[in-house]
């Protein structure tokens, strides 16, 4: 299953209850650190994940290295990293058991998306998380 429409994203957002941002960043000015805060916020268990922060907090919880680090099963893996760098993701992700990749707006790696269908993953590309559990709450696309 795809989710190249917003209807099937805001299902996976609405059924998701943990969420692992990759890329997370200590800076309030990123858009990182600002969707993770919301997630949080808005009742996720959020797990932040980036090698270069793990000797960090960021909002105030454990940065972990990598998502097979992550205690928890994953059910959306919330990607800030650029295109080129979303096949590692992905691998990580099909190793850690997640359910679904999610890369933020203009982030987007086909071949990466594939690899993520094949292995059984749901993959979500070009949409923030944030904006589709808005639209979520107020009842639709």
């Amino acid at each position: 299953m795809t989710a190249d429409d917003g209807e099937l994203a805001q299902q996976l957002i609405a059924e998701a209850k943990t969420i692992a941002v990759v890329g997370a960043n200590a800076d309030p000015t990123r858009a990182s650190n600002e969707i993770a805060q919301y997630l949080i916020e808005a009742g996720y268990e959020v797990y932040l994940v980036n090698p270069a922060e793990v000797d960090h907090e960021i909002l105030g919880r454990k940065v972990y290295a990598r998502l097979q680090d992550v205690p928890a099963e994953i059910d959306i893996v919330d990607v800030f990293r650029r295109p080129q760098f979303i096949s590692e993701v992905v691998a990580e992700a099909i190793e850690a058991g997640a359910k679904v990749v999610w890369t933020q707006l203009a982030i987007v790696n086909e071949e990466a998306a594939e690899t993520a269908r094949t292995a059984g993953l749901d993959v979500v590309m070009d949409r923030c998380t944030k904006i589709e559990h808005a639209r979520m709450l107020r009842g639709g696309v």
